[in-house]
């Protein structure tokens, strides 16, 4: 059985929520990255765009100043190279300098091209649900007609199925309960076929399902929960800021899983 993959994020962003600023040099992000690698890491998931509430919007010039250095610097380290982008043309530059995933968090949406480039390259894509919150239908069936109409147009372009991660989005476009109806029915979205993607990292999600007040870096332990039962739920990877505590807890669980599967399939 393989084991759940430990997404360790670097953010090289002056805003980002949780750890906006500590990362954002050429430096700092190499240190961080062989910092996670001796952890447990698999792999290094590297954003120039903050996500937070309220972010302003990041000039293309400024994203690949602040991406393509830090990748290039990391090209050299013995683990996978993911960039978060939904611009093609930092998704090129990434992946003709050391990076082999792309995580877009609008799945192909806002800029279709981002396919094309990713195929070229024989790079993975994950594709995160978002949206403007606005839905006429609920929202698992809204999240899996749109995110398996996007795996489908991934793979027109030349992107191998088992190489489309999907990514259900929590903590973009939807309310608190629509969350809780999402990670109740992962399975669903794991039924698909497509590996998932389990990103909930000290979100406010995690905060008000510890239901205590707190600061992002104070939810680690709540996200290993939800690492736990994404495991249990049939998901991956997690894509996680503390990537020492995942990767025990998914150490941990993918070897009850092991052996729990071994049991069934004896019987």
């Amino acid at each position: 059985m393989a084991h759940t993959k430990i997404m360790g994020i670097l953010n090289v962003t002056p805003d980002s929520f949780s750890d906006g600023g500590e990362y954002n040099s050429v430096e700092k992000a190499l240190q961080r990255a062989k910092a996670m690698i001796e952890e447990g890491v698999d792999i290094i998931d590297i954003g120039g765009v903050s996500t937070r509430p309220g972010h302003e919007e990041v000039a293309l010039d400024e994203e690949m100043e602040r991406v393509i250095p830090v990748v290039k610097a990391l090209a050299e380290l013995d683990v996978q190279l993911s960039v978060d982008t939904f611009r093609s043309e930092v998704a090129e530059a990434a992946l003709k300098h050391g990076a082999t995933m792309i995580n877009d968090q609008w799945a192909g949406l806002y800029d279709p091209e981002i396919f094309n480039v990713v195929a070229q390259y024989g790079g993975e894509i994950v594709l995160m649900h978002n949206g403007d919150g606005q839905r006429d239908e609920p929202v698992m069936e809204e999240m899996l007609l749109r995110l398996l109409k996007q795996a489908n147009q991934a793979e027109l372009a030349g992107i191998p199925e088992q190489k489309v991660w999907l990514d259900p989005g929590i903590g973009f476009a939807k309310t608190r309960e629509e969350e809780k109806e999402v990670m109740a029915r992962l399975d669903e979205l794991v039924a698909t076929g497509y590996p998932v993607l389990l990103a909930t990292s000290r979100k406010r999600f995690i905060k008000e399902m510890a239901n205590y007040e707190t600061r992002a870096k104070e939810r680690d332990e709540a996200t290993a929960a939800t690492t736990a039962y994404g495991i249990m739920k049939g998901v991956k990877a997690v894509r996680v800021h503390n990537v020492a505590m995942n990767y025990k807890i998914g150490q941990s669980m993918d070897y009850l899983k092991e052996n729990e599967d071994a049991r069934h399939n004896l019987s």
